[in-house]
């Protein structure tokens, strides 16, 4: 199975060692990022630092000015955590160790965009923004991330890109000091607390027979019982209990719809912009109402948009089936191989065994930049194996 483990530039630029150590771990490919999202990440081999805080969403090599000349909104540039064009010079570095590279492009998850310009940010029916989650409705965010999209995944050399964030993103986030675990949240009670209701959502609901106010009035008190701590079924059967099933449907629908249109325009942006052969993967979740970094999305529908997915896989590969069910495209398995993070890289082999029968194509390995040493050498071992 073709293998490409996950890396930033900051874990390949300044040590000269890096490259090679991540092609002596026996994958063929390396997804490196070249737009991402606020961090704070260990590097625990690097001899100059061992943390790196990224401070802010931002890409990772210089923009096109010309591309977001007059544009109201666009990419933030990197600190001191990645100047000047880190992503190209750790590319060139793993290229020359012999790894084929794919940018990784993180896109609707942008924490100071949305405290610049809070009227982007997703608004839940309680009138709380969610400055992390981009409202991927309003028109302006759209192109930004189209944009963003084209620019960051294409950039010189990569034989491919992995979208992550290309769809909703609601209130589930870890965020700096997160606080919010106090009453346990179920699928039906985050789907509630991720509906938005932005002047657009709120355009968009009235287009699909939905009153907003009455409908930020339905959720507030569908979400009652949660606050008072009582149990709430969980699964699309409770939304459709606590808002009625044709509310809840076409909320589903709205939803549904707009993150579909974001997904062809952004892939096809890309695909403008790319070389012959350039490979175009989502990060993706095959149920369309669930929000985060993987989008939520019909199999069918996702794989004849994009080349294949990438699918969460820690903790098992359920959720691989109905992509692998489609019956083309790649059905790449992220399996997490650091153990800090619940990772568990001393079962690889037999997790990539066991997501291969379950319709894996291809592995990913989260994360070579962050596994302790002790985790590097397991995933050699494994892979080794294979």
């Amino acid at each position: 199975m073709k293998t490409s483990a996950f890396v930033y530039p900051w874990d390949v630029v300044g040590d000269p060692e890096a490259a090679r150590r991540i092609a002596g771990l026996g994958v063929q490919q390396v997804t490196l990022a070249a737009a991402y999202h606020s961090t704070r990440a260990l590097t625990p081999r690097h001899p100059r630092h061992r943390v790196v805080t990224a401070e802010h969403a931002s890409v990772l090599y210089p923009v096109d000015e010309q591309r977001w000349a007059g544009a109201e909104l666009r990419p933030y540039a990197a600190g001191d955590w990645a100047p000047g064009d880190a992503y190209g010079e750790a590319a060139a570095a793993l290229a020359d160790a012999g790894l084929e590279v794919h940018t990784w492009v993180v896109l609707a998850h942008n924490s100071r965009l949305g405290a610049e310009h809070p009227d982007t940010s997703v608004v839940n029916a309680y009138g709380d923004r969610y400055p992390w989650a981009p409202c991927i409705a309003q028109p302006a965010t759209r192109a930004y991330l189209v944009a963003l999209a084209a620019e960051a995944a294409t950039r010189p050399g990569a034989r491919g890109t992995e979208l992550e964030s290309l769809g909703w993103y609601g209130l589930a986030h870890l965020h700096a000091h997160d606080k919010t675990g106090g009453v346990g949240l179920g699928e039906a009670a985050q789907y509630l607390m991720s509906l938005c209701f932005c002047f657009s959502c709120q355009a968009g609901y009235v287009e699909h027979g939905l009153d907003a106010d009455e409908l930020s009035a339905a959720v507030r008190a569908a979400l009652e019982p949660v606050w008072r701590g009582e149990a709430v079924d969980d699964g699309w059967g409770s939304v459709e209990k606590l808002l009625g099933a044709e509310t809840a449907g076409a909320t589903r629908a709205y939803r549904d719809a707009t993150a579909r249109g974001l997904q062809e325009a952004a892939v096809a942006a890309v695909r403008e912009a790319a070389p012959a052969g350039f490979q175009v993967l989502l990060h993706a979740d095959p149920v369309s109402y669930h929000c985060g970094a993987n989008a939520g999305v019909d199999p069918a529908h996702i794989l004849s948009v994009a080349d294949g997915v990438v699918v969460p896989c820690t903790g098992g590969a359920g959720l691989l089936p109905p992509f692998a069910a489609q019956g083309r495209g790649v059905v790449a398995a992220n399996l997490t191989v650091v153990r800090g993070m619940g990772g568990s890289p001393g079962t690889l082999a037999a997790d990539a065994r066991a997501a291969r029968d379950l319709g894996a194509s291809e592995l990913r390995l989260y994360h070579a930049g962050l596994a302790s040493d002790a985790d590097l050498t397991l995933v050699t071992e494994a892979l080794a194996g294979l």
